[in-house]
């Protein structure tokens, strides 16, 4: 058996082209989707296991932690962005905590269900999702709610990097403006373009970097 790799939010877009990339490189992968029609018919199409999940449901989280306990690669991609245009000082409470759920505390559930298997078995990457936006030393007043949440989704990826010990590692990367359902159209990258870093992380060797934000295989500023 090959190693265990297990994407969220995977029915389309970077999450799907992770799995099949992932699979390519060799993992055994688990594609998962809060929405069971779409995340059955990608998976068919992969040729790859389907699961339930919304990491914004902690129950839903339980549950298949429960049904796939080992991982050995976690991609922590499900996300929202709800606010692109709106001014912070005008941003509605619920569009905030809406957006936490899914692009901070869904991540932060994933990783709390799983990471610790990783470290008691020796050996993990954890892959978070992030953007660009939120990167601090680059914020501007774009999506505020989406920028702030995946500023703490890095701020997470770095704590938790202490927490992953020896052949464990967490790291964060942003794949850019990408033609997906959220990037639009006019996105200039491919999701294949997107996600080559996503794969890198997730298969690091040994001596491989933890604790960092990147961009295209390089470093980028917090």
């Amino acid at each position: 058996m090959g190693r265990r790799a297990l994407v969220t939010g995977a029915n389309r877009g970077i999450g799907r082209e992770a799995c099949r990339q992932l699979a390519e490189a060799g993992l055994d992968v688990v594609l998962t989707s809060r929405n069971p029609e779409a995340g059955r018919r990608a998976a068919a199409e992969l040729g790859l296991p389907w699961a339930r999940l919304d990491v914004s449901d902690a129950a839903s989280v339980a549950e298949c932690a429960g049904d796939h306990p080992e991982l050995d690669v976690l991609v922590n991609n499900a996300g929202v962005l709800l606010d692109e245009a709106e001014p912070a000082l005008e941003l509605d409470e619920d569009t905030l905590r809406a957006t936490f759920e899914a692009n901070f505390f869904g991540a932060f559930r994933a990783c709390r269900a799983w990471l610790p298997g990783m470290v008691d078995r020796g050996y993990g990457r954890v892959v978070n999702v992030s953007s660009g936006a939120g990167s601090i030393a680059e914020m501007t007043s774009y999506a505020p709610a989406y920028s702030v949440s995946k500023a703490a989704l890095n701020a997470l990826t770095r704590t938790l990097s202490f927490d992953a010990r020896g052949e464990v590692k967490v790291n964060t990367m942003s794949p850019g403006w990408v033609r997906t359902d959220m990037g639009g159209p006019a996105a200039p990258r491919s999701v294949e373009e997107a996600v080559d870093t996503l794969v890198w992380l997730g298969t690091l060797p040994s001596d491989g970097p933890s604790g960092g934000f990147f961009s295209d295989r390089r470093q980028r500023a917090w």
